[in-house]
């Protein structure tokens, strides 16, 4: 979430006319992730957040909206979509698709303990049953062919070593394929600042504009990679296991996900070191823009191949 577009206080106050949420009192830019412009809002019956999308279009945005407003109705914490007048959850702001959703309460963890990634995991978990159910489809966008294109377009500015790390793993993922593996909605980009806690109790989880529909072990390794890792990229067993224990709870690994944990794990690496490479080589100008290392990515991706035999294999968590 960064600001790319600026608001004028008298365009949001046109905008918020379209709802019945009272009068606006303040507002202000939120720096943190990197894909769309983002603002608090609170007018004088609420707090919420106001999103103008960036990249997505006017098309594609009813399943992410649709799938929040679904998700919140069937008990996953997060934040339901507000409705205009006209009960539609998408307008327009400043030539943009935009949308208002409930501002959650609590705030985000910088290093989560045993029980919030435990807590983290059941609601995760909980979001995959239920989401069996919801009837939107969408692809992956950044799935093993965007991994392709976005390596031909940063491999001129890497160096050495990094061109061989990259190549050699993008082949080594050419040769596993997923597709008998269980599918439905997942988050797909469930990191530390994309959910919200008081204490240890999760009070939501936010920012589903990469969901889609996919396989879901993928998210599980996604988010570990983030909420059960070490500065240097190794894992951490009391977390882990924790994770692992609380997500199995509500959805059992079946054994050909047990199989291919260790693989999912480098490719949820994999795809967001592409990903911060390419937004550190190719940034887009923003008033409070926020571009993460890539380099984190590097070498959570490098302890994931180290490891590889050494990965518990989940199958008694």
């Amino acid at each position: 979430m960064s600001v790319y577009t600026c608001v004028e206080r008298h365009e949001l106050e046109e905008f918020l006319r379209h709802y019945q949420l009272g009068e606006l009192v303040d507002f202000q830019g939120i720096s943190a992730g990197i894909e769309n412009t983002n603002y608090f809002v609170t007018t004088d019956q609420g707090e919420y957040v106001l999103t103008l999308f960036e990249a997505l279009s006017r098309d594609e945005l009813p399943y992410f909206l649709d799938l929040m407003a679904y998700l919140a109705e069937h008990n996953v914490p997060s934040a339901h979509p507000m409705a205009d007048d006209n009960s539609h959850f998408l307008r327009q702001l400043k030539g943009k698709p935009a949308a208002l959703v409930q501002k959650l309460d609590g705030r985000n963890v910088e290093q989560p303990n045993p029980c919030q990634c435990a807590e983290l995991a059941a609601a995760l978990a909980h979001m995959h049953v239920v989401g069996q159910d919801f009837s939107g489809q969408r692809s992956n966008q950044r799935g093993p062919h965007w991994w392709q294109v976005t390596a031909r377009e940063v491999h001129d500015r890497l160096s050495a070593r990094e061109r061989r790390l990259l190549d050699a793993e993008l082949a080594f993922q050419k040769q596993h394929s997923h597709d008998t593996l269980p599918r439905g909605v997942i988050h797909a980009d469930l990191f530390r600042d994309n959910a919200l806690f008081v204490n240890d109790h999760l009070t939501g989880i936010i920012d589903f504009y990469y969901a889609c529909n996919d396989v879901l072990l993928y998210d599980v390794a996604v988010t570990v990679n983030d909420w059960c890792c070490h500065d240097d990229g190794r894992l951490d067993e009391a977390r882990l296991t924790a994770f692992m224990d609380a997500y199995q709870q509500e959805r059992p690994l079946d054994e050909s996900e047990r199989a291919a944990w260790p693989i999912m794990l480098r490719a949820a690496a994999l795809r967001f070191w592409l990903s911060r490479l390419k937004d550190k080589h190719f940034p887009r100008e923003g008033e409070l823009t926020h571009i993460k290392d890539p380099t984190v990515f590097q070498h959570i991706l490098e302890q994931r191949i180290a490891c590889a035999p050494l990965i518990s294999n989940p199958a008694s968590a």
